[in-house]
Order: C-alpha cells, then structure tokens, then sequence
C-alpha cells in the first residue's frame, strides 16, 4: 500500500490542480469578450478556412469542454459555450481546435500515429487494469505481465498525446495573432487558458505512467517469490 500512496497520490494531486487551473481560468476568461466580438464558431471557421480547410465543418457538440476535431470524419467540434461565445477563452479554444485541423492536413506525424494507436490504447485502458488485478490476485506473474503489456499501450498513448496537444495550442496561438483575429493584448487569457488545458494532459501522462510504474513494481515482486 505504502509504494501505491508514494506513486500514484502525488499525480493525483497534480490532476485535482489542473482541473481546478482550467476550471478557474474558463471561468475567468470566459467572461472576458474578445475585441472583435467573434464567436467560437466564427474563430474556428475563419482560421480553417485561411489554411484551406473549407470542407471541414464547424459543429456544436454536446457537453462541457467536449471541444474535439475528429481525424476520421473531419469535422470540428465545439461545446455549445464555445460554439456561441464571444470571449477569450472561446477565442483560445476554438483556435486549438482548428490547430488540430491543421496538423491533420499537414500529416503532422504525431497526430498520425495518435490516431492509429487508438484502439490499442482504448483496449489497454479497458482490460489492462482488470488483468493486473487478476494477475495479483491470484499471484500468477505471466497473467500480471499480460495486464502490464496492455495497459502500457494506454501509457505510450498519453505521451503521445503531449506533444500533439502542445504543438495545436502553439498553432493556435500563432493563428489567432497572424491572422488578426484576436490582438496581442488579448493573448494572456489565452495563454492561461491553453496552458491549464495542457496541464490536464501532463496530469494524464504522469498518472499513466505512475500507475504502469504500480503495475511493474508489483510484477518485479510476483516473479521474485
């Protein structure tokens, strides 16, 4: 128990900060409007359409902070107060999403293979923590080791994510200002904004990673006895 609180309750905590930082941040920025007064929608669209992405559509999604671009189906989608809203953070988002567009065009080598290691990662996240489990308990190290390889693909998955996530919200960042959507002025909220969301994603990778390291220690111990 003692190694399980030393690995995993300090990424915990690291994940319990950053959705505290996005959700102070959205709620901060939120309400600030943006000069222009564009929506998100007209954000997204405008900088789509200056990259020449004028087939990929701009739709509103269901659920808070559910803003995603899909690769396979193309089409970018926005939760409904970013879709309607005239603030920074709406401004910020949209763009990050519209990044992701981008790389999808440009065959941006990270989003790739993020996408094609889906399924294994989303397999490895769904059977990998139930066959370590079994494998403890039953103290059977091949059936521990299984659970470990499984779960470890959800783990590259993460890392993976990183430097796409980074790389859209630096897209982003670059758009909004080159393309005079939002004025340098403008760009603190959305530089707090977009961090506090990459901030999730570190949260994610460490507790993956921490969680494999868990799952490893407990193998090492099993194959030892």
């Amino acid at each position: 128990m003692g190694i399980y609180i030393l690995l995993i309750l300090p990424s915990l905590l690291l994940g319990l900060w950053a959705q505290a930082r996005v959700k102070r941040n959205m709620g901060k920025y939120s309400k600030v409007a943006n000069i222009r007064g564009l929506t998100g929608e007209q954000t997204a669209r405008q900088i789509l359409d200056s990259q020449g992405l004028y087939d990929v559509p701009v739709e509103e999604s269901r659920g808070w902070l559910s803003d995603h671009y899909h690769p396979g189906q193309r089409a970018l989608r926005l939760s409904r107060d970013v879709f309607h809203g005239r603030s920074v953070a709406a401004a910020g988002i949209a763009a990050h999403e519209a990044g992701h567009a981008v790389q999808h065009q440009q065959g941006y080598a990270p989003l790739r293979l993020r996408s094609a290691a889906v399924p294994t990662a989303n397999i490895g996240g769904w059977l990998g923590p139930g066959i370590c489990f079994l494998g403890a308990i039953m103290q059977t190290p091949e059936l521990l080791g299984v659970g470990v390889v499984l779960f470890a693909l959800t783990t590259v998955f993460t890392l993976i994510t990183l430097p796409v996530e980074f790389n859209a919200s630096t897209r982003a960042r670059q758009l909004l200002v080159g393309h005079g959507i939002l004025y340098a002025e403008e760009m603190e909220g959305v530089n707090k904004v977009l961090n506090a969301a990459a901030l999730t994603y570190v949260a994610a990778a460490v507790s993956s990673v921490m969680t494999l390291a868990y799952y490893a220690f407990l193998l090492v111990g099993l194959s030892r006895d």
